[in-house]
């Protein structure tokens, strides 16, 4: 079988498979850890492992580079890439901050090495709250997501700029996808992303990132949920409460870069070590201390 293919020569090259809880069920089943950018950030950091194989988008495997820049890593399909992330670029961010010298720039960690290294502090959806409140006293530009951005910026009255990027996926969620959910599932409780539009936010009954949906769900004592985040999330949600219904919000919740990774890529991968990802040494080290900065504050 193709798994004990993967098992074998994870054990002989010393990998270890991450893979981000949008992937596909059979890409989570086959990996060591499966978790949001923060958890994967984290392992990726702390393993002994000599290579990584990361099933998620190309963002993802950069970061994991920068922070253990002496491991291999590999992005077994390079095409996965993160449209968020190509919203904003080097050379407009100093564009912005030579005209707003003022402002901090907190990053969402879905964006590309070069824009780390621009940055004050990089921020997951699983700990942007925290970080952002503490830079609460001063001007802050938070790129390149909108919607997580004005979410803490409405929630606080924080003098936030935002940068108009966003998820292709999340930002599409409509209104009228709460209202029939919620019609249709009178007793569910509404579990959304950040990256969603900030009227959604208002009107849910949990924002979160994967982990926190993952968690709150698993914790509560409801037994209906809607789930307004890419619909990976469902395996896990599924798998770890088999007594609870889950209700994805909108059929158009599903992310295509990240569905990319098939379980042969990953054997390929593994094969022929191919797809390995490289970030320049003096914007590794600069990108390294905004998401060094992120774990301290975690």
């Amino acid at each position: 079988m193709i798994q004990d293919e993967i098992l074998r020569l994870k054990k002989e090259k010393d990998a270890v498979i991450l893979a981000h809880y949008y992937q596909d069920k059979e890409i989570q089943d086959i990996a060591d850890y499966v978790g949001d950018s923060l958890a994967l950030s984290q392992i990726a950091q702390k393993t002994n492992h000599k290579m990584i194989i990361f099933c998620g988008v190309n963002f993802m495997a950069e970061t994991a580079k920068i922070l253990s820049p002496e491991k291999k890593v590999i992005l077994p399909v390079k095409e996965a890439i993160c449209p968020m992330a190509m919203m904003i670029n080097r050379k407009k961010l100093l564009k912005y901050k030579e005209e707003h010298p003022e402002r901090k720039v907190i990053c969402y960690v879905n964006s590309y090495a070069d824009v780390k290294a621009l940055s004050d502090v990089c921020v997951t959806s699983s700990n942007a709250e925290k970080i952002i409140m503490a830079y609460k006293d001063h001007p802050i530009l938070y790129i390149p997501d909108k919607n997580l951005g004005l979410y803490m910026k409405d929630k606080y009255n924080l003098d936030i700029d935002v940068w108009p990027g966003f998820c292709c996926i999340h930002n599409n969620l409509k209104m009228d996808d709460v209202e029939r959910m919620r019609k249709a599932h009178p007793n569910a409780e509404l579990l959304i992303h950040p990256e969603s539009p900030l009227e959604l936010l208002k009107v849910a009954d949990f924002v979160g990132s994967t982990k926190g949906i993952v968690d709150y769900a698993s914790k509560s004592d409801k037994k209906e949920f809607i789930i307004g985040t890419e619909d990976g999330i469902l395996h896990p949600l599924r798998k770890n409460n088999p007594d609870k219904q889950f209700y994805i919000l909108s059929d158009g919740l599903r992310c295509y870069d990240m569905k990319l990774t098939k379980i042969e890529d990953v054997l390929h991968a593994l094969q022929t070590e191919t797809e390995e990802i490289t970030v320049e040494e003096e914007t590794l080290k600069q990108a390294k201390k905004a998401l060094n900065r992120m774990m301290e504050l975690s």
